[in-house]
């Protein structure tokens, strides 16, 4: 599998490709950028709008516009540009991180601290009301974050731990939680994940220069090797979801790839789920 640019692009921090059927686009962010960015790959149309805050994630809301992970909590941007908070709970030291929204349209938001400290971070499920559960907190760096094509399983990443975790859900519910993948010494660190239509897992393996995928049992199946070693998260999309859109980053590169900081995407890699917008 041969990868091609996207979009040319020099993102500090690339991360959460989000294929937004509804709209029939991707969007990703640039989080030190303060940046969400968006691409039609039909028509080649993209869109840039700045934020203010460094944004960890933009996901697409059931009733239009997007939902911000952002360094002091979670808002709504709709449409026009009007944005509201949804939850605003600022902490010194702290931003966002990655997050996903899960088949019930909760959104699970991840936070870290800048200074990466073990036990800084948290994971935490908001309804489109706004109502907050804090599901984990002793994170370094929540990362990836989805579900299986059931429902019933949850897989997680903090990245420090080297692991890719699953957890049995049930009803916004997590239990048992118990390591998925351990991502050897060398290879990188786990980072944003998707999960495709039969249920295997696609990691990005950040400081490691590929994707890996990973069979439902655990086994490694697939590696696709990339020029630039961060890469970030990855995404099906496209109009029939075949297509695996990679983001990547430049920041602390001394001498970066062409490409790193650019969205990248391998064609025909496999077949995606579609993804559940937010609630909100």
């Amino acid at each position: 599998m041969r990868y091609e640019v996207a979009v040319r692009a020099e993102a500090a921090l690339g991360e959460g490709p989000t294929w937004d059927a509804g709209a029939g686009r991707l969007v990703w962010v640039d989080i030190l950028g303060c940046r969400v960015h968006t691409y039609d790959p039909v028509t080649g149309r993209r869109t840039v709008r700045t934020t203010e805050q460094h944004v960890g994630a933009a996901k697409p809301r059931a009733g239009g516009g997007l939902v911000l992970n952002l360094r002091d909590g979670v808002g709504l941007l709709d449409d026009d540009g009007a944005f509201r908070w949804l939850h605003r709970e600022p902490v010194p030291g702290r931003r966002a991180n990655d997050a996903a929204v899960a088949p019930d349209g909760a959104l699970w938001a991840g936070t870290m601290r800048y200074d990466e400290a073990p036990g800084g971070g948290t994971l935490s499920r908001l309804t489109g009301h706004g109502a907050v559960e804090l599901v984990l907190d002793d994170v370094a760096v929540s990362n990836g974050t989805g579900w299986s094509p059931d429902g019933r399983l949850m897989y997680y990443i903090d990245s420090p731990t080297r692991r890719v975790d699953v957890f049995s859900h049930d009803g916004g519910r997590v239990t048992d939680r118990r390591p998925f993948v351990e991502i050897e010494e060398g290879a990188g660190f786990p980072d944003g994940l998707t999960v495709d239509a039969d249920g295997c897992v696609w990691v990005a393996l950040w400081d490691g220069a590929a994707v890996r995928r990973y069979t439902p049992d655990g086994r490694l199946e697939k590696v696709i090797e990339l020029p630039t070693p961060r890469v970030t998260a990855c995404a099906f999309g496209g109009p029939g979801l075949t297509d695996l859109y990679v983001t990547t980053a430049r920041v602390g590169l001394t001498a970066p790839h062409p490409v790193a900081g650019s969205l990248l995407v391998v064609p025909d890699a496999g077949k995606g789920l579609a993804q559940p917008a937010f609630a909100g």
